[in-house]
C-alpha cells in the first residue's frame, strides 16, 4: 500500500470514529434530557439512537472494517 493510500485511509477512519463518537455523546445527551431522571428511560434512549445513528453511518459510508471482514467471511462461506 502507497502512503497516499495509508493516509486516505487512516483519514477515513478518524472522521467515522469521529462522526460515531458523536453520536454517541449526543444520544446520551438527548436520553438523559428526555428521561426526566428516570434511568431506565435514559438507557433506552440512548441505545436506540446509538443504533440508529450506527446503522446510519453503515449505510451512507459503507466502509466500516468490521463491515467489510463480514462480508468477506460471509462470501468464502458460500
Amino acid at each position: 500500500m502507497d502512503g497516499a493510500r495509508f493516509w486516505q485511509k487512516l483519514l477515513a477512519e478518524a472522521v467515522g470514529t469521529a462522526f460515531l463518537l458523536a453520536a454517541i455523546v449526543g444520544s446520551g445527551i438527548m436520553g438523559e434530557r428526555l428521561a426526566g431522571g428516570n434511568i431506565a428511560i435514559a438507557l433506552l434512549a440512548n441505545s436506540v439512537a446509538t443504533g440508529a445513528a450506527l446503522v446510519a453511518l453503515i449505510l451512507a459510508l459503507d466502509q466500516f472494517p468490521a463491515l467489510i471482514l463480514i462480508r468477506r467471511l460471509l462470501w468464502r462461506a458460500r
